[in-house]
């Protein structure tokens, strides 16, 4: 070993052997802590990241999957209740190429890939029918793809074409979703998913479509109502129409003196209506005009001819009457003209959700009112502009000043009191520990550092007066006169031994500390020089 590396390994060891027992603890347990850690990062990077092989596969296609892993032998993990499968980053091409190869995962949706399968043979019933399973399974497809959705189907009914356009019928279809874990399909997305069907059937429109989830809550429905059912709407209603009325009063009054209740009365039918309006076009020509014309003349009673020298047009007829003798004469002159009209039909779809009938309810604290100086009057002038009555339906608006409990006032003061009074001594027990312990580590360093100068100041002492005793007898054997030695060698003296002794510690303070032993050693050079 060379004699570099030896010193090396022997100053360590002189520092290690003067280091305490408490120094010691601690870097033992600092070793073990990084021996620990060193173990702990080789072994997770020693681990092989887990990608997704496939995700949203069914239960069967995963036990297959898992099968063809474990013949390979090749580690997975099973993520989303089963539906994702992981494996190590390395493998994950080489299984999806296998299982591609046994047609896994398999797709329950085949869509147009059904018509390649169709023969010279099959008959028009069998077309039809391959024809909507094939658009089906696209749309289905289709939906799967959209994200927060685990599995789709969707089934069409399309009617028999007619050519009575009065008995035709509107294609419809129901969706059915089963949506991912934790994962709730918004408004948007249904819609989404009703516009896609709609327009990709011929003839079908957005309130012909009906979608389903899993737990069997109607999204939507035909007949054009929005996602959610008619209490949804009530519900959020509601609260639209007591959010808006509570925050008017809430400026007027201030927060806590009123409180509104708002009860609405929804249609869940769906219906159609048409309007028909006609106008007359400006400077078109007649289509059709006709006239008619009456005359009569004979003799007749005095009761039953016209008053003598009077005469009346009515709606273009001429009545001329005379009394002379009882004789009378009559004509009548008639015109019918027809005219083209312009003719306008609407047909508007009416759908469930529309408000029946409303009440608002709402209670004000008198002594508010007084102080803001606001009538009932001209509370419920407000409420019912607020919320958009309307008494020609039936609504209705009650308002009341009542004299509001404070007890619950009282009582949510005292519980912000101690909430406070808490915050405030958990903040001061907080500066209290942060105190003691920056103070605990603040004696720790002074103390440590005392005895560490104690310590010194002892070596020091020690090193001086054990290099003293040694120093004595070292020179006191640097000049004794050797003497004769005789032929036979004697037994060694007792100074001898003492010498070597004195040699050896000598050595072993030089390896204990080097700096103070080679001073040591020149300051008995320059002893030696100068003795006579």
């Amino acid at each position: 070993m060379p004699a570099r590396l030896q010193a090396v390994l022997k100053r360590v060891g002189a520092t290690i052997a003067g280091f305490s027992f408490a120094q010691k603890t601690v870097s033992v347990l600092a070793l073990l802590v990084l021996a620990l850690g060193v173990t702990g990062l080789s072994v997770w990077l020693s681990q092989p990241q887990y990608v997704p092989l496939f995700s949203g596969i069914s239960a069967s296609d995963a036990s297959a999957i898992t099968t063809q892993l474990h013949t390979d032998n090749v580690p997975y993990q099973l993520t989303d209740g089963g539906a994702t499968i992981l494996v190590p980053q390395a493998q994950v091409y080489q299984e999806r190429l296998k299982a591609a190869a046994a047609n896994l995962p398999s797709s329950s949706n085949q869509g147009y890939s059904l018509l390649d399968n169709m023969g010279v043979t099959t008959s028009e019933f069998q077309q039809d029918v391959t024809y909507k399973r094939a658009m089906e399974g696209e749309l289905a497809s289709t939906i799967d793809a959209m994200q927060g959705v685990k599995t789709a189907s969707v089934k069409l009914a399309i009617p028999q074409p007619t050519v009575f356009t009065d008995q035709a019928q509107d294609p419809t279809a129901s969706v059915f979703v089963d949506e991912s874990a934790g994962t709730t399909l918004t408004p948007a997305q249904v819609q989404a998913i009703v516009h896609l069907v709609s327009s990709s059937t011929v003839g079908m429109k957005p309130t012909d479509v009906s979608v389903i989830d899993a737990a069997g809550n109607v999204l939507s429905t035909t007949g054009g109502t929005a996602a959610g059912s008619t209490g949804d709407q009530a519900k959020a209603y509601d609260s639209a129409v007591q959010s808006s009325v509570q925050s008017m009063l809430d400026k007027v009054l201030g927060s806590g003196n009123s409180t509104v209740v708002v009860s609405a009365l929804m249609d869940n039918s769906t219906s159609t209506k048409t309007t028909d309006s006609y106008s007359i076009p400006t400077g078109a020509p007649q289509t059709s005009s006709s006239s008619q014309k009456e005359t009569y003349t004979g003799t007749g009673a005095a009761a039953q001819s016209g008053v003598l020298g009077t005469s009346s047009t009515t709606n273009g007829v001429a009545n001329t009457a005379a009394n002379s003798g009882g004789n009378g004469s009559y004509s009548s002159d008639s015109t019918t003209s027809d005219n083209a009209l312009n003719k306008t039909s609407v047909t508007q779809q009416i759908p469930a959700g529309g408000v029946q009938r409303q009440t608002v309810s709402v209670a004000v604290d008198s002594a508010a009112a007084t102080k803001a100086g606001v009538s009932t009057s001209q509370l419920q002038t407000m409420v019912a502009n607020a919320s958009g009555i309307d008494t020609t339906r039936g609504d209705a608006v009650g308002v009341q000043l009542v004299n509001f409990s404070q007890a619950n006032a009282q009582a949510a003061k005292q519980a912000l009191a101690q909430a406070a009074a808490q915050t405030q001594q958990a903040q001061l027990d907080s500066w209290i520990r942060t105190g003691l312990i920056a103070a605990g580590i603040v004696v720790a360093m002074i103390v440590a550092l005392l005895v560490f100068r104690r310590r010194r100041g002892n070596a020091e002492v020690d090193g001086g007066d054990r290099y003293e005793e040694l120093a004595a007898p070292t020179l006191a054997f640097h000049q004794v006169t050797p003497p004769t030695v005789p032929l036979t060698t004697p037994p060694p003296s007792p100074v001898s031994i003492e010498s070597e002794q004195r040699r050896a510690e000598i050595e072993q303070l030089a390896v204990d500390d080097p700096r103070r032993a080679a001073d040591f050693l020149l300051s008995l050079m320059g002893e030696k020089e100068t003795t006579p």
